[in-house]
């Protein structure tokens, strides 16, 4: 997109090289020419499928241990059920048509959306219209009182900044721009003393990266404090490790092929992958209870997940049946989907386990 690449040059030729945190977050949310502004980028006509878009079965499962979770609460009324990053709202849609089965959680919840997209607004408000859904940019003007978070794909698009060991100490990726105006990655001095970085990282050979993601710490201790304040759960999945990667995991992707990050800036998705230890610490220091990360496959198959593709393949033809069959897989096998994606619980302390974490 021209009109952002003439911005990030200008920006880079005026203010020196930019933070890879500060690339990503123009490219991902600048207010004309960002991703997520312009654009509807889920399913097979745009740039990724995610879990919901993969099967109904995802959905109807996080309904499920939503409406568990809010039972072990003692069935608070209102309770505010909140998703962060809700796409086309397939994943809230066929949540709550699971939770039918509980109409007295229907009548307590309130639905909140974190969303800063136009299009995925009007989207989604087509998609949740019986339900009267509520957006918002961030979590400071959500109600009072328990609540509920859903956090599917959502932080790894939260902008990451990335720190290079080499012989002469750590020193930050930052972007910016050769004498044609082509972007570039660039390292800034050695760094001899960084808060960033942990004393245990310093014996990393050179060539090893650090990436650090504080808005989505910052996003993780603020639900904390609702949930340790006013009661109420978080469930966030996502693709990302436990233990520190130590390499480079930033990626672009554009119709469903890996891009260049650096090419087309606002016509691709950017992301990393997520540091469940740093989000956990994160939960830990406002007082919350963990629970997790464990694969995701394994967090469906305890919610059921084949039970349910043996319900829907009952009725379904061949066709249908087979379809079932490659998303089951798609979503919990090891080598797809089932061991990348991570699944962590926060709930307040003493309460007890959510499903899904036996």
């Amino acid at each position: 997109m021209a009109g952002l690449l003439d911005h990030i040059r200008r920006r880079i030729q005026l203010e020196g090289p930019m933070s890879v945190a500060e690339y990503m977050h123009l490219c991902l949310a600048h207010p004309e020419h960002g991703y997520y502004r312009n654009r509807d980028p889920f399913g097979e006509g745009g740039d990724f499928i995610t879990a919901p878009e993969i099967s109904q079965m995802f959905g109807e499962l996080v309904g499920l241990w939503a409406v568990a979770v809010w039972e072990s609460l003692g069935a608070p009324n209102p309770v505010q059920l909140v998703e962060l990053g809700p796409g086309r709202g397939t994943l809230m849609s066929d949540a709550l048509r699971a939770a039918n089965q509980a109409p007295a959680f229907l009548d307590a919840l309130k639905v909140n959306f974190i969303e800063t997209s136009p299009i995925l607004g009007e989207t989604q408000a087509a998609a949740l219209s019986e339900f009267g859904p509520s957006w918002h940019e961030d979590l400071t003007s959500l109600a009072a009182g328990p609540a509920i978070f859903i956090a599917n794909e959502f932080f790894d698009a939260l902008p990451i900044r990335q720190f290079e060991r080499s012989a002469a100490g750590w020193q930050e990726r930052l972007i910016g721009a050769d004498s044609n105006g082509d972007l570039q990655f660039q390292l800034s001095p050695p760094q001899h003393t960084n808060p960033y970085i942990p004393s245990t990282l310093e014996t990393l050979p050179g060539g090893a990266v650090f990436e650090i993601n504080t808005a989505a710490q910052g996003m993780v201790g603020e639900m904390t404090s609702r949930i340790v304040g006013e009661g109420g759960a978080a469930l966030i999945i996502d693709y990302g490790y436990v233990e520190g990667s130590n390499v480079d995991t930033l990626q672009a992707v554009k119709e469903h092929a890996y891009h260049n990050v650096l090419q087309a800036p606002g016509d691709a998705d950017i992301t990393a992958h997520v540091d469940f230890s740093a989000i956990s610490m994160a939960a830990l220091d406002g007082g919350a209870q963990i629970y997790g990360p464990v694969g995701q496959g394994n967090f469906l198959r305890s919610l059921g997940i084949r039970e349910r593709a043996q319900q829907l393949s009952a009725n379904a033809s061949e066709r249908q049946a087979a379809d079932i069959g490659s998303a089951l897989n798609r979503l919990t096998a090891p080598d797809s989907m089932g061991d990348l994606f991570k699944v962590m619980a926060l709930t307040s302390s003493g309460g007890p386990m959510p499903p899904g974490f036996e």
